[in-house]
């Protein structure tokens, strides 16, 4: 079962060249947010709604180089895989494109 991470495309790209990715809550927060399948439009339509460059990382929690711990942190109801550390990118085993809908929300792709 694959986990899921919300990703900009210029980011990944460039965690690709240098074989990990890194964000901005990886300082602030201590970890890379993710979801499961079922959980990835909550975050898509909160933070992300409208944005067009946007890729959904599939990601192999078998093969993390960085701890993955599930849980609770705002409260929710819903324990959210979290990765404290960096990612490998090894570890992303799919990358699939994430468009806004004309409305500017968030649908699951097909291919997923």
């Amino acid at each position: 079962m694959f986990i899921l991470h919300i990703a900009h495309q210029g980011v990944w790209e460039t965690a690709v060249t240098l074989g990990q990715y890194t964000v901005d809550s990886l300082e602030t927060e201590g970890f890379i947010h993710c979801s499961t399948a079922e959980q990835v439009l909550i975050p898509a339509n909160e933070l992300f709604r409208e944005q067009t460059d946007l890729l959904l990382l599939c990601i192999d929690p078998i093969m993390l180089a960085s701890p993955l711990v599930y849980e609770d942190c705002y409260k929710t109801g819903m324990l959210f895989p979290h990765i404290y550390g960096p990612l490998n990118v090894t570890a992303v085993q799919r990358v699939l494109k994430f468009p806004p809908q004309a409305d500017g929300s968030f649908v699951l792709p097909p291919t997923l």
